[in-house]
This record gives C-alpha cells, structure tokens and sequence, in this order.
C-alpha cells in the first residue's frame, strides 16, 4: 500500500478549468493573440511557464509574456475565482485515505496565495500534510519538479507515493518523478489521452474513487 496520495487541484479537486481557460483565453486576445477557448483549454494543467510559449514567440514573450500573465492573474482573480467549486466528495475522499494510512500532498502550479484559497474553496485545509505551489519550483508540469520537491517534503520515493491528476501534464510530471498516476475525467480530457499519458486507472472523479477507494491503487 502507498504512503501518501498525492492531489492536482484545478480539475482534479476543483471545478476550474474551463474558468482558467477563459481567462488565459482572454489575456491572449487582449494582448493580440488569436487564442481560441478550444486552443487555450487544451493546454490547461500547465503553468505559464510552459503554457505562454505555445502561442508566444520568445520575443513576443519578451515584450509582453510577464505583462499577459499578470493581467490573466487579474482577471481570474476578479471574475472567475468567486466561481470555483469543488467536485462532491472532495473532503470526503482526503478523509477516507488518511483514515487509510496516507499523508495527503497537493502539487500545484497555482501561486502561492491562490494555493491558500483553493484549499479553502475545496474544504480540504485541515486535512493536507504537505502542499506545493510554482514558487517552490523552477518549471510547471509536464516538468516533474513539482512532485520531486513534494517527494523531498514527505521524505519518500516515487514508487510509495500515488498521484491524482486530470491532465496528461499531471501524468507525465508524476511518471518523471517515479509515481504512478490515478486519471479522472471531471477535468476534461478524455481516457485515452489520460491512459496514453501514464495513468494506471482512471475514474470519472474524486466521488468514484472515494466510492471505489477499496478498489483503487491507493488502497493496493
């Protein structure tokens, strides 16, 4: 049986990712891009590290990456945070595998102040042993250095550890880090992309695998 469960939020234990693509999609046409919703939904999971280049040149990102991100901050901040929810039976399923035996970990791209109000949105803050944000690391998922720094923090390796992601970006960072990736499809993306990417198993969301806990990898 695993150590400890390691937790994405956006998409995975909050319902925000077409939010965040509006507002990436937006800060994309403010700045003169012709970003789709489609386009720019396609790359959430990523941080802006690794999202901004997809549709910026490295002089365009020069000139004006810093600028666009801190205007899609903004804009999420101001009209779209105060919509996120969380899945159902997001704190149900930290208590069921804590009650298991694990530590709960969150590895987010999030900053750090936005980190603090998803657990917060989410129900989840008394119930998390360790968490990290894009201040603690150097890239943003697909990169795996989120999950190393979050293994370093519970003082285990990859194989005593399971992931839980709704993006094929969650997948492949955990797979660099060593651990295994249990899929949800609330975030998304389809099976296949999911499977393809690396997941061992994937659910429709945090209340099937809190229904089927026995069944899962976190429980094996």
């Amino acid at each position: 049986m695993p150590k400890a469960a390691i937790f994405d939020l956006d998409g995975t234990l909050l319902d925000s990712v077409d939010l965040h693509a509006l507002a990436w999609q937006e800060a994309m046409v403010e700045f003169g891009h012709d970003v789709t919703f489609e386009q720019a939904r396609s790359q959430i999971g990523k941080g802006g590290d690794k999202l901004i280049p997809v549709f910026l040149s490295e002089a365009e990102q020069r000139d004006h990456g810093k600028t666009l991100d801190e205007w899609r901050r903004k804009r999420f901040k101001s009209a779209y945070l105060p919509l996120v929810r969380p899945f159902s039976a997001v704190p149900d399923l930290l208590r069921r595998a804590r009650g298991a035996g694990l530590r709960i970990a969150i590895a987010s791209s999030a900053k750090k102040d936005e980190l603090e109000k998803y657990l917060a949105i989410a129900g989840i803050v008394g119930l998390v042993d360790v968490a990290t944000s894009s201040e603690d690391v150097d890239e943003s998922k697909p990169a795996p250095d989120i999950f190393d720094v979050v293994l370093e923090k519970l003082g285990i390796e990859g194989g005593a550890a399971v992931a839980i992601g709704d993006t094929p970006y969650d997948a492949i960072a955990a797979g660099k880090a060593g651990i295994p990736t249990i899929g949800v499809l609330c975030g998304g993306f389809t099976e296949s992309s999911l499977r393809e990417a690396g997941c061992v198993e994937v659910y429709p969301g945090p209340s099937t695998i809190y229904a089927r806990f026995d069944d899962t990898a976190l429980a094996k």
